[in-house]
């Protein structure tokens, strides 16, 4: 653990900043939007550019980096990630934010991508489950604590966005000058949506209903209890609670997935969620009850806290029920795909979510996530009717952050680097040498463990 630390700490310092950055804009954004007295419709549009952009971002910038290198691009996209959050508070209107919400989705996505394949790069198949977890306990942790800097000033006022700004602009400092070359990048591709769901109906679809309702769930959650006439204190603690639920429910969800058939747990976990989004409804409406009948917002942060404990796990569960049908060298293709299918899903969350909203008032917001939840829910149950589980000693549950990207999948475990197979001329060399080759696909010898560390 101490030697990650060492060896990638400017990595997990650039990232955390980042992120304290992001958490801190996402929920500026939507109560800024509020204030400014947005339509609904307008807000949830404007918020879905963030998922336009990340979409288009996972396609394009691969073979950019490819092109340009990785610390060009990610100088680059940090840099205009800050130029955008300052331009918001110079014109503001839905139209424009769309359009600046489009580009920051598309600068975080290079920069996921760039530590992400960096990470893995710095990553042997011993320590790649530790990295994984400090990289989403670093991003997880960042982005809750970015909530609180709500407090800092009026977001009515310029200086929030100059803050997030400057978090920005700081966290290129540690990677810049790190004195590490920078990775061999490689562009994966993943599984079209067609063979994804011929492999598993259920992860295609549920990563595709699941990135609704994940999207909308940290878009438009403090334009929520914005709207609810929660206090800018309040707000910054339902988002931290939002977001730090999730990443403490995953290991304990994930080990039930593991002894379980998965598609239980999904069952179980989903229709959780929607039982407890039906109780933030109920705590709300106590909230404003008159006199002695109204109850304190504490049942409010409860319901959220156990809502986010069900429902934020549920795409690694998707992930590993996946792998569950699928032999180990495709484990990366299939996130690859789902990642596609999740991203689908998240384009329009926000937007819809907005219109509902719009539609029955504020408590569509948790109506919309409770429907999509349990539409998560009947489909598993019918897909447990028409397939029965696979037992695939190679998939395990592995907790993932929502934002990881294809290359961040390689850092579960379970996806083990298989190295390119070594060239007859060396192969002839090490059998002179008395090294001994195991029959498999990718002839690579059992007993040079480090061997390109070696110079042959």
């Amino acid at each position: 653990m101490n030697k990650i630390l060492r060896n990638s700490w400017a990595l997990f310092t650039g990232m955390g900043l980042i992120m304290l950055a992001h958490g801190y804009q996402s929920s500026l954004l939507g109560v800024r939007a509020v204030a400014e007295e947005f339509s609904l419709t307008a807000t949830g549009f404007m918020l879905s550019g963030y998922f336009v952009g990340y979409f288009i971002g996972a396609k394009t910038i691969p073979s950019f980096i490819l092109r340009v290198g990785h610390i060009r691009v990610f100088a680059a996209f940090a840099s205009i990630a800050s130029i955008v959050v300052l331009l918001h508070s110079i014109v503001i209107n839905p139209w424009s934010w769309f359009i600046l919400r489009v580009v920051t989705g598309m600068s975080m996505v290079s920069l996921y991508t760039i530590a992400e394949s960096w990470l893995n790069d710095r990553s042997s198949n011993k320590n790649r489950g530790s990295v994984l977890s400090i990289y989403m306990i670093v991003l997880y942790g960042s982005m809750a604590l970015g909530m609180f800097f709500l407090n800092f000033s009026s977001p009515l006022n310029f200086e929030p966005f100059i803050l997030v700004s400057l978090f920005m602009s700081i966290s290129l400092i540690p990677i810049l000058l790190t004195k590490r070359k920078a990775p061999t990048f490689k562009k994966i591709t993943g599984m079209s949506l067609k063979e994804l769901y011929d492999i598993s109906p259920l992860g295609m679809v549920g990563s595709l209903l699941y990135g609704t309702t994940q999207s909308a769930l940290f878009s438009l959650l403090a334009v929520y209890a914005a709207s609810m006439n929660f206090s800018i204190f309040e707000i910054s603690i339902v988002t931290f609670l939002l977001a730090i639920s999730g990443a403490v429910a995953q290991w304990p969800i994930g080990m039930l997935s593991d002894s379980f058939d998965r598609r239980i747990v999904i069952i179980y976990s989903t229709f959780g969620a929607a039982l407890f989004g039906l109780f933030a409804i109920l705590a709300g409406g106590q909230m404003y009850l008159p006199g002695e009948l109204a109850t304190t917002k504490n049942w409010f942060y409860i319901s959220v806290v156990l809502f986010s404990f069900c429902s934020l796990p549920m795409f690694a569960i998707i992930f590993a029920h996946t792998n569950d049908f699928i032999p180990k060298e495709k484990f990366v293709a299939a996130g690859a795909g789902l990642q596609f299918a999740f991203g689908l899903g998240a384009m329009g969350g926000p937007f819809l979510c907005s219109i509902f909203m719009d539609l029955v008032g504020n408590n569509g917001y948790f109506i919309f996530l409770i429907f999509f939840h349990c539409a998560i829910g009947f489909f598993a149950i019918h897909r447990m009717k028409v397939r029965k589980t696979k037992d695939n000693p190679d998939s395990q549950f592995t907790p993932l952050p929502q934002t990881i990207t294809p290359l961040g999948i390689e850092l579960n475990p379970i996806t083990e680097h298989i190295d390119e197979p070594y060239s007859e001329k060396v192969q002839k060399m090490l059998k002179r040498k008395g090294v001994v080759f195991k029959k498999r696909e990718t002839e690579i010898p059992e007993n040079t463990e480090n061997l390109k560390d070696k110079s042959i």
